[in-house]
């Protein structure tokens, strides 16, 4: 027996957590001077909170700490089950570390058990698709040990593409200058970027209008799907405040690739990785070859 934990950053909805039996933790962030817990927007809904940001608030983030990672381990580990944690990328935050402290700990402590943690090197749905293909293999009877070579194996082969209209955000991440901030803005760039094989935001091309980047994104998936057409795995779109544009993107996708495994899921970008987009941010993930920069 074992169980599969991740964080709250996999930026699914809680019926995916109950349904699919997968435990959690939470990031927090402080936003108008005060503290919540990102619980998939049950706190704040996801409009207030990009409604508070298009309003001038600008959210600050913490990270799982180690305790709260001994918290979620120890009473599964109590009930006799192994472990496979699957963290948030380093590239975008030091939780694996603090998760990798308490799997030290909790290891002294329960010595007979198993405790795996696995950095995705994935982010908001990208990483929730790694944790549901994960639990497929899981329900499939895949032992503990051989879902964490096949984690390791395959989590490069998940695809993360997405833009964003408004680049005030980005700026501030220091993943563009003020100046082309601006520039951006006023010229409607709406910079297309993807997580690297190192689990780091990397911008990849500049594009003018959120028409074009939606094609050039659609255009990613066709080039490096597995399978192409025949394509038959999970597609994932997440967003803060691009529903319309959301919906536009998984209707070409459902026409393109009509064996999914099923239709094309919207999420809300989460509180935390939204914290650092902002809103007009639209995501696209989804399972193809394997990510070589």
């Amino acid at each position: 027996m074992y169980q599969i934990t991740c964080c709250s950053t996999a930026d699914m909805p809680q019926s995916f957590f109950d349904d699919r039996n997968i435990k959690y933790v939470m990031f927090h962030y402080l936003i108008d001077g005060k503290e919540y817990p990102d619980d998939l927007g049950k706190t704040m809904s996801f409009d207030d909170f990009y409604s508070r940001i298009k309003a001038g608030a600008m959210p600050t983030t913490s990270q799982v700490n180690v305790e709260q990672y001994i918290e979620m381990f120890k009473p599964i580990l109590e009930e006799g089950k192994d472990i496979i944690h699957i963290s948030l990328s380093s590239g975008i935050s030091g939780s694996y570390n603090s998760a990798l402290i308490a799997q030290e700990n909790m290891q002294k402590k329960f010595p007979e058990r198993k405790i795996y943690v696995v950095d995705s090197l994935a982010a908001s749905s990208g990483y929730g698709l790694l944790v549901t293909l994960a639990a497929d293999k899981r329900d499939e009877g895949m032992g503990v040990d051989d879902l964490y070579n096949w984690i390791e194996e395959n989590k490069l082969n998940i695809h993360h593409w997405f833009f964003t209209d408004d680049l005030t955000h980005f700026k501030r991440g220091g993943r563009v200058s003020a100046t082309s901030a601006v520039l951006g803005n006023l010229l409607n760039i709406c910079p297309l970027l993807n997580v690297s094989n190192e689990g780091k935001l990397i911008p990849r091309e500049k594009i003018r209008g959120t028409k074009k980047v939606i094609k050039e994104m659609f255009k990613k998936m066709q080039t490096h799907v597995a399978d192409g057409t025949d394509y038959n795995s999970y597609c994932y779109i997440s967003n803060s405040s691009r529903q319309e544009i959301s919906k536009e993107l998984a209707s070409m996708i459902e026409a393109e690739f009509p064996k999914l495994n099923a239709k094309v899921m919207i999420n809300s970008v989460g509180t935390v990785i939204g914290a650092h987009t902002g809103p007009g941010t639209v995501a696209l993930f989804f399972v193809g070859d394997k990510r070589i920069d």
